[in-house]
């Protein structure tokens, strides 16, 4: 009742503030804006400042850390990405938000559908970010970010299509390491299970060949 309790208070974030230019004296502050820096203020070292500067730092988020999400391309020679969606329509089918829509592609010639998407869209408004659609995809070609800064002054903006949702290998590999050295490795197994399984077939066939032919002969 005779403010002590507010003056201990004040007293707290008097001594914080303080104690941040102490520290700021002893390790120099070099260690703002740095992934160190981050790291220090969020141990229990840490005597002055605790805080993260947002938006000038950002903490860094883990690898399995999952916004919207993305598609994967491949890179071309020209520059252009080929995505590796072949517009089978699972994750459609799976998101529980029903927020992706997928347009397939036609031959220009025939008019038969072909495995790749004309159109892509995905309402982030409607997106939980659960990641069942790239979980159930057979062909790894649907990621989820790490990119949540996506406020924009229009509803319309949040409807990302096909151009906006493609980014290349080499971006998922930087922010996904672990998970795509693993992908990778069982992509170069399966390969070269099937390369064997055709000299397989290749040396059996040719076995086949020559026991005909020499039951000919005879």
């Amino acid at each position: 009742m005779d403010g002590s309790g507010i003056l201990k208070g004040l007293g707290v974030t008097i001594k914080r503030l303080i104690t941040t230019y102490v520290d700021d004296f002893k390790r120099g502050k070099s260690r703002y804006f740095t992934n160190e820096g981050i790291a220090y203020r969020q141990s229990a070292e840490v005597e002055g400042i605790f805080t993260v500067q947002y938006p000038e730092e950002k903490l860094p988020v883990p690898e399995e850390f999952r916004f919207v999400p993305f598609l994967v391309g491949e890179e071309q020679e020209d520059g252009s990405l080929d995505p590796r969606c072949t517009a089978c329509g699972i994750c459609t089918k799976v998101c529980p938000a029903q927020c992706i829509w997928i347009v397939r592609s036609k031959d220009p010639k025939s008019g038969r559908p072909r495995p790749k998407p004309a159109e892509f869209y995905i309402d982030i408004d409607l997106c939980m970010n659960c990641g069942l659609c790239a979980e159930y995809c057979p062909f790894d070609s649907i990621k989820m970010d790490h990119d949540y800064e996506l406020a924009t002054y229009s509803r319309d903006d949040n409807v990302y299509d096909l151009q906006k949702l493609l980014k290349p290998v080499s971006y998922y590999a930087e922010i996904r390491p672990l998970n795509y050295q693993r992908e990778e490795e069982a992509r170069r197994k399966a390969e070269e299970a099937k390369r064997k399984a055709a000299e397989a077939r290749a040396k059996a066939k040719a076995a086949r060949e020559a026991k005909q032919k020499q039951a000919k002969k005879e």
